[in-house]
């Protein structure tokens, strides 16, 4: 069945606006025009458009969100990692809503706050933190190396960097696992973004770069268990690809 540009307003609460801005930015296409000149669109648009609205519902800019969305990679992926960035984000929001109810009841009881507590919901830097503890400290004392030694996140930065990065991972999770070999076109590709991101947002890394960094992950028993927690033989999976994608 297919639907109209009125119909997909009416059943998404999306302005017909907002829908030819995203035909024309290339974001969601129909899946044909009629003869008529009407766009129609069928379920795997739908599909599309439903993944674009949970970006949307995390502040993700559309050109960030086509970019995600480029390579199609498998929905139930995406659905995934967006339900972990909406939990995290409703969890913040839920710390929130307790600290302006706790200073609500404090204003109306005439009470003055307790200062520890009139700013909990926005340590998401301090969660930053005590996230990369661990490995700080592991770092530290092998490698004599410290990720937080500055003592200051930027927050926004590392947000973005950490959804691309687990984006880049399941990427290539899901490749391993679906029998796709290291050198195949797709995660040929899956690698070119992941540099380019990189490249764009202060990290510069070469080809070579990244193969010398995948080594160190396959090399290194502490980073080597995180890549593998994640997925058995991913470690491996990844400095092979590296590897090829920097000799071809």
């Amino acid at each position: 069945m297919l639907y109209t540009v009125k119909e997909i307003a009416a059943l998404s609460n999306v302005t017909i606006k907002t829908l030819h801005h995203y035909h024309k930015i290339g974001l969601l296409l129909p899946c044909e025009i009629s003869e008529a000149g009407y766009r129609l669109y069928g379920m795997k648009e739908l599909e599309r458009l439903q993944q674009i609205l949970f970006y949307r519902e995390l502040d993700f800019p559309l050109e960030k969100i086509k970019q995600l969305l480029e390579d199609q990679p498998e929905r139930l992926s995406i659905l995934s990692n967006q339900k972990e960035l909406l939990l995290a984000r409703k969890q913040r929001l839920d710390r929130l809503i307790q600290t302006l109810n706790e200073s609500i009841d404090c204003t109306m009881k005439g009470e003055v706050m307790d200062k520890t507590e009139m700013f909990k919901g926005f340590d998401s830097e301090k969660e930053w933190m005590e996230a990369l503890a661990e490995q700080d400290q592991y770092l530290e004392a092998t490698y004599d190396y410290s990720l937080l030694e500055s003592n200051t996140i930027n927050v926004e930065a590392m947000n973005e960097q950490a959804s691309e990065a687990k984006h880049f991972m399941d990427s290539m999770i899901s490749a391993l696992k679906t029998g796709v070999r290291f050198d195949n076109k797709i995660v040929r590709e899956l690698i070119n973004e992941h540099i380019n991101f990189l490249n764009h947002n202060g990290h510069p890394t070469s080809a070579m770069d990244f193969v010398a960094q995948a080594r160190f992950f396959l090399d290194d028993d502490f980073h080597r268990n995180m890549l593998e927690s994640q997925q058995i033989g991913l470690a491996y999976y990844l400095f092979t690809a590296a590897e090829s994608f920097a000799t071809k």
